[in-house]
């Protein structure tokens, strides 16, 4: 490897430097997007378990089988 002189010992420490701070940047917004997402997730599971709820019930006041059960152990 060559020898730097200042000036392109600086680019090189300027450009390190920012790229740094670009890569922690963009870590916190892959954070903020993924927790986002895990708690979007966290309400559509709890409105399935809901309509699962309202369709078991549905099933037994017809006095049929729930078919949706055995969709849910597996």
């Amino acid at each position: 490897m060559s020898v730097l002189n200042d000036q392109q010992r600086k680019f090189y420490e300027d450009t390190r430097n920012v790229t740094r701070q670009e890569i922690a940047d963009l870590e916190g917004q892959i954070q903020e997007e993924l927790q986002r997402v895990k708690q979007r997730i966290t309400e559509l599971q709890a409105a399935q378990k809901a309509a699962r709820q309202m369709y078991d019930a549905a099933c037994q006041r017809l006095g049929v089988p729930n078919d949706l059960e055995e969709q849910g152990n597996e």
